[in-house]
């Protein structure tokens, strides 16, 4: 059985529906946000959002698009974890965040152990500027067991970058905001960074800025001159990659994309979601978020259609509620698979009747009234 609400009380999926459409369809500038779905539901939306000129956003777009422009503006050299866990003698984790993105990251890198041919057995690891919270969580000392860690604070971070990056290429570098015992030990990663035979440069966009990360991503560029070296940025939740892939081949552009016009229009600011219904430019927003029972953060009040799991608690009950599975788990899919790096179909753990994304925008789109696709 499938289970609607219409603004709190239990309804009919079709009554859902059909009351869903016509907010979308009256809406003069409606938003799909949140975008938390395989690759069947991302498409869908996508379509949706061309044909009712809606706005996207996906909830993790900030990291993404930390990411997308360091990777636009000054290239980057990639790997993939599954490599990195196979092949790195040598680990460069930047910054925090690292095994909340990834909460498989102790396991799969560092304490795993190379097979490289010639490179040893056991992998040299180094931490960048870690939160200091959880260097002195005592529940993490296994955790962090032979990684020599160098500096605390995130704020830190783009200094140590910089002599880092200064001293392996044998350039001068002052240390004016570092703690005295830095420059050894700065000198001391910088032999170990150039001696790797493969290290992977680690890191979270999520907990970084773009700078910072285009930094990183040019002290690996330049370790590349004499030795193998990439970098690993861990991807956000929600198949973010998945969805960034889709809103890609189907608009040429990236979330954060208006489709309003008579072409798909990329701004960043202007169709960032929280700030299209805090300023209430937008007056309707369809809310997805299979993958966890998440309700926006914006404090904009604007009518609502969510397609989240049951258990979602949002601040106000929404206007139309759509109960969704995660894919995965509720039912077979198409996502990002993190381990591998690219799309990956993904089989249902214990499957349910719930719908999928797609499924459900198919409910809603039936109800809509006819009108050519804005693009």
């Amino acid at each position: 059985m499938h289970h609607a609400w219409i603004d709190g009380a239990p309804a009919e999926l079709a009554a859902a529906a059909a009351t869903a459409a016509r907010l979308l369809d009256a809406s003069r500038q409606p938003v799909i946000a949140g975008l938390g779905a395989d690759v069947a539901g991302a498409r869908a939306a996508t379509a949706l959002a061309q044909r009712i000129g809606a706005a996207i956003d996906h909830m993790n777009a900030d990291a993404l698009l930390r990411d997308l422009d360091v990777m636009r503006e000054a290239g980057v050299m990639l790997t993939t974890p599954s490599e990195a866990s196979l092949r790195a003698d040598t680990l460069l984790l930047a910054g925090p965040g690292l095994t909340e993105e990834w909460n498989e990251l102790p396991q799969r890198l560092l304490c795993a152990r190379t097979v490289e041919p010639g490179a040893g057995a056991d992998r040299r690891k180094f931490w960048l500027c870690p939160r200091a919270s959880w260097l002195d969580d005592d529940d993490r000392s296994g955790s962090i067991h032979n990684i020599s860690v160098i500096g605390r604070e995130t704020g830190d971070l783009p200094v140590l970058l910089a002599a880092l990056r200064a001293r392996v290429n044998g350039r001068p570098h002052g240390f004016a905001r570092l703690s005295p015992s830095f420059p050894q030990a700065l000198d001391g990663l910088a032999d170990a960074l150039k001696a790797a035979r493969f290290g992977v440069a680690v890191w979270s966009a999520a907990e970084l800025d773009a700078l910072t990360v285009e930094m990183l991503c040019g002290l690996v560029a330049d370790l590349n001159a004499t030795t193998r070296f990439s970098g690993l940025p861990l991807p956000p939740g929600d198949n973010a990659i998945g969805v960034l892939q889709v809103c890609g081949w189907m608009t040429g552009f990236p979330p954060r994309t208006g489709l309003g016009r008579s072409y798909p229009d990329h701004d960043p600011w202007r169709y960032r979601a929280a700030r299209l219904v805090d300023s209430g430019e937008a007056d309707c927003v369809l809310w997805i978020s299979a993958y966890r029972a998440k309700a926006p953060e914006w404090s904009g009040s604007r009518p609502t259609v969510a397609l989240a799991p049951a258990d979602t608690r949002f601040p106000k009950p929404p206007r139309v509620h759509i109960a969704v599975g995660a894919p995965g788990r509720d039912h077979d899919g198409v996502e990002h698979h993190p381990m591998m790096g690219t799309l990956a179909a993904v089989t249902a753990a214990r499957r349910s009747g719930a719908l999928s994304v797609a499924d459900a925008i198919a409910a809603i789109a039936a109800h809509l009234a006819d009108a050519p696709p804005s693009c």
